[in-house]
């Protein structure tokens, strides 16, 4: 069946045949009047489905107003297969780290401060590329002392197991601990 028949269960009839079949006969100015009336309504069903529509669509949209020296992130296209800052693919970041605002282009765009790594980005974003930047003091981690050796290497020290499990293989038994060492992150406990 077609769309129209599954959504409204009844087939569908062109503009010359509104009414039901063997009903009537419509001829001369009949028809052009009937055919006018059933456009009307249509156009006014289909107005009215499009503005239930914008409704919806309203109340999850926010007015973004970024001005000069406010920190955003910038929003990353998500092309599939491309390897950015160290993820590749569904894993890698959406936003990433915040940068400065500092100027405004036009109305809907600003050029923003991008370190040198980022150098050959184009610098000026439009504004559905970017995020409001809410700072926290508790977003800054304090650096931690490290112990360098004169070879210019560093004592990896464990500090805490944080989990460990039984791998069976066909004939034995391992454990497997992983640890967390001091001087890294939880992300990169072995």
């Amino acid at each position: 069946m077609s769309p129209f028949e599954a959504l409204y269960g009844k087939s569908y009839r062109t503009p010359l045949c509104w009414s039901e079949v063997r009903e009537r006969v419509l001829l001369g100015p009949e028809i052009i009047d009937e055919t006018t009336q059933n456009v009307q309504v249509i156009k006014s069903n289909l107005k009215a489905a499009q503005d239930r529509q914008k409704s919806l669509a309203d109340r999850h949209t926010t007015d973004r107003v970024y001005k000069v020296g406010n920190w955003v992130f910038l929003k990353l296209s998500q092309w599939r297969g491309v390897v950015r800052f160290g993820k590749k693919g569904k894993l890698s970041p959406t936003f990433i780290r915040p940068y400065q605002i500092t100027e405004r282009v036009g109305e809907v765009a600003c050029r923003l401060a991008l370190p040198s790594k980022l150098a050959k980005l184009h610098n000026v974003f439009h504004e559905c590329m970017l995020h409001h930047y809410v700072a926290d003091p508790l977003h800054v981690i304090p650096p931690q002392p490290l112990e360098i050796n004169p070879d210019l290497t560093y004592d990896k020290e464990p500090v805490t197991m944080l989990d460990w499990k039984k791998k069976v293989l066909r004939n034995k038994t391992v454990r497997l601990v992983k640890v967390l060492w001091r001087n890294h992150s939880v992300e990169k406990a072995t």
